[in-house]
This record gives C-alpha cells, structure tokens and sequence, in this order.
C-alpha cells in the first residue's frame, strides 16, 4: 500500500514536506489545478508539478476534469488533482470502518430492511443534532446574507475545511465542504449527508440542495443555496421563501445520487 504524507512520517525532509503541503491545500480546497497550488504555496508551477507527479505514483492524487456547474465555456475543462481514497486516509479517517460496523449492527438490530435504514437515519439526525445547536448559536444574529460564510467558518472550526462563495449563475450560493471526516461511512450509509443537509435547511432557512459529495466519489461535498427573498429580485421571491420551521425533515435523497 503506498505511503501518504503524515506529520508523524519519520525524517520528513523539505522535499516531503513541500509534497505534504501540497496535499493539505488540495483537502482544504478542494480540487486544484497546479497554477493554484502554486499560488496558494507560492512556488513555481514546476514544483508543483515535480510533487504531484511523485504523490500520483505514490496514489495519493488522481488527476480530473474540472466539474462545472452552469454553462460551460470554450476549451477544454481544466484539469485538477483530487486526492484518491489513499490520501483521505493519510488524515484523519482512522475510525471509519468502526463507525461503518457499528450503524450495519444497528441497522440490523432493528430489523434491516425500511426499519433498518430508518433506525441509521434517526442515529444520524442525532449525531448531528448536537452540532446543529451550536451552530444556531453561531448563526442567531447573523443576517441572512451572512450566514453561508458563518455557517462555512463552524464548520471549518469541526474539520470539514468549508467556504462559501457565490454560484457561477449568480442565483445563489455554493457551501463547500473539502474535506469530510466519515466519508467512507457516508458512501455506505447516505443517511449521514441526507442529516446534515437538513440541518443546513434549518440553519439556513431556505432548502438547499446537494449538488455533490465526496461520499459519492465527487472532489468537494457542494450544498447550493438559493438567494433569499431579500437578497432575491421582487418577483422571484416566492421562489425562495423559508420553509415552516415546523414542517417535518425534507425527504432529500442528498449523498444517495447528487446531480
């Protein structure tokens, strides 16, 4: 099994520490292409490429078609470096196969079947109700407008190394989570994103909608906000109006199939 970058490699020389660089920037941002790992590391472009050309035989990166959400323009997409399932590991993702046994029991010990994923979905919205308060908190007097960045910065706080930053049609927002702790677990059991997408709903106090997970294979997990009626031109507000806080959770299939 190939070797990812630790911080607890033994020796690590400036060459392995430059390349763990590298790797850290593409699990907070997502995935780069070699002009902006260059940029944000500020080295040469040829650096970047010596190093990503060593974490590629190693397995720790795979090379991309940039996804683009919205029209496509002229030329070829961009092409970008991900990190594999290897290079996740290198991090902090230890304990996934011991989550993945623990809910496959509670499923089972519920009846499997319906019953079964109804008792995972339960533990999930557990899991994350706790978070979800302390992020209310954070967000109580935070104006609509503001609240996707407030929301990204606790989140970042919790490991998931998010932004927020406006959609390419300008109708509304994108929240990037570049990393996600238990993305294994969540690739077995869709339950975990479907929770925390509810809770963005609340938090937020619009739907939003999972464009992509890592779960899913995708590079980044990317939840789409829609304008809020204030934000929103006159006649589109009814578009975008706040769901009842009182509605029941929202059936979102998000991290099962994402768009």
């Amino acid at each position: 099994m190939p070797t990812a970058p630790s911080a607890s490699s033994p020796a690590l020389s400036a060459e392995h520490g430059t390349r763990q660089r590298v790797a850290r920037s593409i699990l907070d941002h997502g995935p780069s292409t070699a002009a902006e790992l260059a940029q944000r590391l500020s080295l040469t472009q040829a650096a970047v490429r010596r190093h990503l050309d060593t974490l590629l035989a190693e397995g720790i990166v795979e090379p991309r078609e940039r996804r683009v959400y919205g029209n496509r323009g002229r030329g070829r997409p961009a092409k970008v470096f991900a990190l594999t399932d290897c290079g996740r590991d290198a991090f902090d993702q230890a304990y996934d196969q011991l989550a993945a046994d623990a809910l496959r029991w509670i499923a089972q010990a519920a009846g499997g079947g319906e019953m079964g994923e109804a008792a995972v979905a339960a533990f999930a919205r557990a899991r994350v109700q706790q978070a979800a308060e302390r992020y209310a908190r954070r967000l109580e007097h935070v104006p609509p407008e503001e609240r996707a960045k407030a929301l990204a910065k606790a989140l970042t706080e919790d490991g998931y190394a998010a932004t927020a930053r406006s959609a390419p049609t300008a109708s509304g927002e994108q929240l990037c989570q570049h990393h996600c702790p238990v993305a294994h677990t969540a690739e077995q059991f869709p339950q975990l994103c479907e929770a925390e997408t509810e809770v963005f709903s609340r938090l937020l106090g619009t739907h939003v909608q999972r464009l992509a997970t890592i779960a899913h294979g995708d590079g980044v997990c990317t939840t789409f906000i829609p304008k809020m009626p204030s934000e929103a031109d006159p006649e589109d507000a009814h578009q975008h109006a706040a769901p009842d806080q009182n509605m029941p959770p929202t059936t979102s299939k998000a991290g099962r199939n994402p768009a």
